[in-house]
């Protein structure tokens, strides 16, 4: 069945490498927009994003026929290509194998987007490693469905 009309936001989390910091401030933004246009050019649209050094934090409004995989994986292949082809980056670039992708209701999309925007502050307190455990803990714990 066709989907008209669907609130598919989520909350992606993508790690260089071995967690190298290999994105550099003067390339910051010409990454940010590249992977714009990636994700825009699939029928999704990207609401904020932020490229730290060793990892980058984007929310995106996801179209009905494109999963979290799909879409994890175009961007991926595509940017690294784009960063390796451009020299943006110190060594050859790399994102690990694996994201994290996390669900967001409407009603949090602009709590997300200002935590994304935010990430330069946000890292002189917390360092990635610390924020990462705290997103895993808080995610991954279990809810009980109703039975």
């Amino acid at each position: 069945m066709k989907v008209e009309y669907n609130n598919l936001y989520t909350h992606f989390i993508f790690t260089t490498l071995h967690r190298l910091p290999l994105i550099l401030e003067e390339n910051r933004q010409r990454i940010e927009k590249y992977i714009t246009g990636v994700v825009n050019n699939h029928e999704c649209k990207m609401y904020a994003i932020y490229a730290n050094p060793e990892h980058a934090h984007f929310i995106v409004s996801r179209a009905s026929h494109m999963d979290e995989e799909r879409l994890a994986d175009l961007v991926a292949t595509a940017s690294c290509n784009f960063i390796n082809e451009n020299k943006l980056s110190i060594g050859k670039f790399q994102w690990q194998d694996k994201c994290s992708a996390f669900s967001v209701s409407k009603g949090d999309v602009d709590k997300v987007c200002k935590y994304i925007l935010n990430q330069k502050s946000h890292h002189h307190i917390h360092t990635f490693a610390e924020e990462y455990e705290k997103f895993l803990k808080f995610y991954q714990t279990a809810i009980i469905p109703i039975k």
